[in-house]
Order: structure tokens, then C-alpha cells, then sequence
């Protein structure tokens, strides 16, 4: 199988980075090219740091002839009780993640300077581990994450497709209501997440709602089999805005279509995730992380 970018498994960092990026309208491909060749050089220098780049849709098609039948930009949604998923698709996503804050901003830094005169930086966002790996709502995050020895195969195309060993992504930067969300009690709050506070514990499928954020985040096949994706979602935040930037990986395409369809209550059962209630989501990608060989070939064919 053709090599997935090392840094979408890469565990055990604490400091995380992305970047969003639209490539100015006159660029030619070929400078496109260079400065994938330098963003790739700088990702083998990196050192202890970590670094991902996902590609839109159009200009990866542009990049590259190793293309998934199933890209695809991300598209609006519109769900019930006027919940809204908003599209805001970019053109080139970068995601560094290290052990320390400086070099991970020194490595955004050159990125974006080797991007200068290529594409504008379009949106930022600066995330951490909080605590046990929990979300500032305080509930553990990523419990069911596919296993190492799972992820690739849930994240990664599969050898002899096009697109082997990419991956689909999907990025939105969800924005919590922290003051309405501390309002419940903690019985009320599991039951809005459908899983315990303490320790992440599913709660006991005769007590868990159908519209808990559980319920409506995991999608089955017709035969009843979980379409899982891979997930490395962190917390943002300051003093005056909070929440998760969601990042899953995946396959197929289509799993985040069906996950978001279930909700924000577009499904056939028109249920919607009671979470939407208490995070909402301002920013929506889709972009595609290409293996490592397409990554290097993108770069050499356009130079």
C-alpha cells in the first residue's frame, strides 16, 4: 500500500496548529508545485514536530491524476430547528502538531511564508490538549477512535483505488456554548453526550436517548456494522471563545455525509444530535490528504 502521511497517526502531542489556505486566482500550477516541493522539504525537516496537508478538491484535481471517485467540496446543510452547517471550503489545509508550542509556530510560520505570493491564509486555528484529553465541555473525547492497528484502514483508500493510501478530511471549527451547557446538571449533561463524565462510559442503552450525541454521531450500514471514521479533534480557545476543531479521516467520503446527516436530523428517522443545542459549527472542509508518493509526484510534475 502507498504511504499515508505519517502525521495524521502520529499520538502524543500536545500542541496542534491548522491553517487554511485559498490559493490566489492567477497562480500558475507550476508555482503551485514549487511550493508544495518546499512545504514537503520543510515537513522532512520538521524534526519532532508533525506535519499534514490536505488539498481542496479543484486543486488537488489540478495537482494530481490520483483522484478518489468520491471527491468532493463541503456543502451546506441546513437541519432542523434552523441549525446550520456552514460550508467555507478552502483550497489547501496544513495541520503541524509537535510537543512544544515553539516549534510548532515556527513551523507554521514557514509555512505560511512559503506560501506567500501562492495563497492567503485564510483561517487559524490554535489547539491543545486539555486535561485527559477531554473537550471543554469536560467529557473525554475520541473514546471509540478506531485502534492503531484499525486507523489506517478506516482513514486511508484502500491499495488499488485511486487516491491509495489518502485520505478523505473533513475540518469544522464548532464553537461551544459553555454557559448554557454548565447550566444542566451533570445526569443531564450525560445524557446529552450519552456517555459519563467521570470516566466516558456508554450509558446504558435503556437510559440513552436516541437524540444523544452518541446516538446520532456513529454510523451503521445496512446490516447494522459501524462506517467509522478516524478522528484527532482538539479544543480551542481563550477566555471569550471556546470549542472543538473537529478533524476526522476517513475512507470514503460519504461516512461524514451520512454522520452529519443524522445530526442535524436530514436522515431518514429526522432525528437531530441535542448537542447542536450547545456547539455550533462555524466553519465546514472537506479536504484530501494524499499519500506520500502523490504528495512528492504533485510536486515534481508541476515544477
Amino acid at each position: 500500500m502507498p504511504t499515508p502521511q505519517a502525521g495524521i497517526f502520529a499520538l502524543g502531542t500536545r500542541t496542534h496548529h491548522h491553517l487554511e489556505f485559498d490559493v490566489n486566482g492567477s497562480v500558475r500550477p507550476a508555482l503551485i508545485g514549487a511550493a508544495v516541493a518546499a512545504l514537503n522539504e520543510q515537513i522532512v525537516g520538521s524534526g519532532g514536530s508533525n506535519v499534514v496537508v490536505g488539498f481542496g478538491p479543484d486543486l488537488w484535481r489540478g495537482l494530481s491524476d490520483s483522484v478518489p471517485a468520491d471527491l468532493g467540496s463541503f456543502a451546506e446543510i441546513t437541519g432542523c430547528d434552523g441549525h446550520i452547517a456552514p460550508s467555507t471550503q478552502h483550497d489547501l489545509w496544513i495541520w503541524i502538531h509537535g510537543t512544544g508550542v515553539d516549534d510548532v509556530l515556527d513551523l507554521a510560520t514557514a509555512a505560511t511564508s512559503i506560501l506567500e505570493g501562492v495563497a492567503t491564509l485564510a483561517a487559524e486555528s490554535r489547539c491543545f490538549v486539555y486535561h485527559d484529553s477531554r473537550d471543554l465541555t469536560g467529557f473525554i473525547d475520541g473514546t471509540e477512535n478506531p485502534p492503531p492497528t484499525a486507523a489506517v484502514s478506516v482513514a486511508c483508500i484502500a491499495d488499488g483505488a485511486p487516491g491509495a493510501g489518502g485520505s478523505h478530511v473533513i475540518a469544522q471549527r464548532w464553537v461551544h456554548d459553555l454557559a448554557a451547557f454548565d447550566e444542566l446538571n451533570v445526569a443531564d449533561q450525560e445524557l446529552v453526550i450519552g456517555r459519563r463524565k467521570v470516566d466516558s462510559a456508554a450509558l446504558p442503552k435503556e437510559i440513552l436517548p436516541t437524540d444523544a450525541h452518541v446516538s446520532r454521531a456513529e454510523l451503521l450500514d445496512e446490516d447494522g456494522h459501524e462506517r467509522p471514521i478516524y478522528r484527532r479533534s482538539l479544543p480551542f480557545g481563550d477566555v471569550t471563545e471556546r470549542g472543538l476543531f473537529f478533524v476526522g479521516f476517513s475512507a470514503e467520503r460519504d461516512r461524514f455525509n451520512g454522520m452529519l446527516a443524522q445530526m442535524y436530523g436530514t436522515a431518514s428517522d429526522g432525528l437531530r444530535d441535542r448537542l447542536l443545542d450547545f456547539s455550533t459549527p462555524v466553519t465546514g472542509s472537506y479536504y484530501f490528504a494524499p499519500c506520500v508518493e502523490d504528495l512528492l509526484d504533485a510536486a515534481a510534475d508541476q515544477r
